[in-house]
Parts: C-alpha cells; sequence; structure tokens
C-alpha cells in the first residue's frame, strides 16, 4: 500500500503565526484511504481543533467534494471511494527523533494501528525516527 503524508504544521506556522517551526510539536491526526494509497494527515490543534476540521482542509485541497454533518464536528465525504479509518493525536520531536501517535477521534474512532509504525518509517521526514503507536 502506497503511504502519503500530508502535515499542515509547517503551513501554521510559516502562514499563520509567521514564527519558525518548533523542533517538537503535537496536534492531531487523521488516517484515510483511497483505493490502494493510505493518506496520514496532521495538523496543529491550534489550525484544526477537530478532526473533522483536518478532513474538511484536506478534501478541499484536493478537490473532493463533502459536508460537515451534526454538530460541525465531522465533515463527511460523499465519494465512497474514500474511507476515514480514524484518527489520533502525535507528538514530533525533531532532535530527539522521535513520532508518537495515540489517543483516537471522538468523531471517526480510532486509527488503525496494524503496520502504523512501518507506515510512518515508510515518511522520508520519519524515516530515522523512534515511533511509538499506542
Amino acid at each position: 500500500m502506497n503511504v502519503v503524508f500530508v502535515d499542515y504544521t509547517e503551513q501554521y506556522y510559516s502562514v499563520v503565526t509567521q514564527a519558525p517551526m518548533p523542533d517538537k510539536h503535537s496536534g492531531k491526526f487523521v488516517q484515510m484511504r483511497h483505493y490502494d494509497t493510505e493518506y496520514l494527515i496532521f495538523s496543529p490543534k491550534e489550525l484544526t481543533p477537530y478532526h473533522g476540521d483536518i478532513v474538511e482542509r484536506f478534501c478541499r485541497d484536493k478537490g473532493i467534494d463533502g459536508a460537515f454533518e451534526g454538530r460541525q464536528k465531522y465533515f463527511a465525504i460523499h465519494d465512497t471511494s474514500w474511507v476515514i479509518v480514524g484518527g489520533g493525536k502525535f507528538e514530533i520531536d525533531k532532535v530527539k527523533k522521535y513520532v508518537r501517535l495515540y489517543d483516537d477521534s471522538m468523531a471517526y474512532g480510532k486509527f488503525n494501528p496494524d503496520g502504523l509504525k512501518d507506515k510512518i518509517l515508510q515518511i522520508a521526514q520519519m524515516a530515522n525516527h523512534e515511533v511509538k503507536v499506542e
């Protein structure tokens, strides 16, 4: 399975705060699938407070149709070939070369941890990191 990593953290720091990106940062992430490709989408909680906000931003960037449902915390994708697997929280420390994935999403449930460590290590920016999946 192909793995695509999308991280909105750098965009948040360079555009929104106009501050240098810190060596240690955290936020929320969503795990999605589209056919044989898995997407891991990371974002600081200051930019996207809810997992649904991450899905909505990703879909808007990619031109994928969808809409918020219910209490505006759940973004539903209209194209059924896209599957939202689940979500959680992340911590990344660039100096210590450490990635931690944990918790779950109230809107989409827990991410699928099966093989996730190996998928994270396929991402060029994280290839030499210690990965902890809880």
